[in-house]
């Protein structure tokens, strides 16, 4: 998946069109991701025992990542995804790894 947990995103549509937030949750089998702050629903839930108060609790829905769209952490606009593989060498290992790019300035995301 392109956006991973404590990544800064742009909404694009929705009730929360062009909000910032960080992102708390991933689901990658639903394609969803939860925001901090964005796309609010409240859950009212009765008391359990005599003497108790009913509660409403406010927690963020996941929205589809086709709404989100990842904020660069160097040049701070928001950007589309890329990959590239870069040789990290790990004592007298060799490998490949995946890492995630800004398409606009082109630098590492993670």
């Amino acid at each position: 998946m392109k956006i991973k947990k404590n990544d800064q995103v742009l909404v694009l549509s929705g009730k929360d069109c062009g909000k910032r937030g960080k992102v708390l949750q991933v689901f990658p089998k639903e394609q969803r991701a939860s925001v901090e702050g964005i796309n609010l629903l409240i859950k009212h839930i009765r008391p359990q025992h005599r003497g108790e108060v009913g509660q409403r609790i406010e927690f963020p829905a996941p929205l589809h990542i086709s709404n989100l769209e990842l904020i660069c952490p160097h040049c701070g606009k928001p950007t589309r995804v890329g990959y590239q593989y870069i040789k990290v060498t790990e004592g007298q290992k060799a490998q490949n790894r995946k890492v995630r790019i800004c398409r606009r300035c082109k630098e590492f995301i993670d």
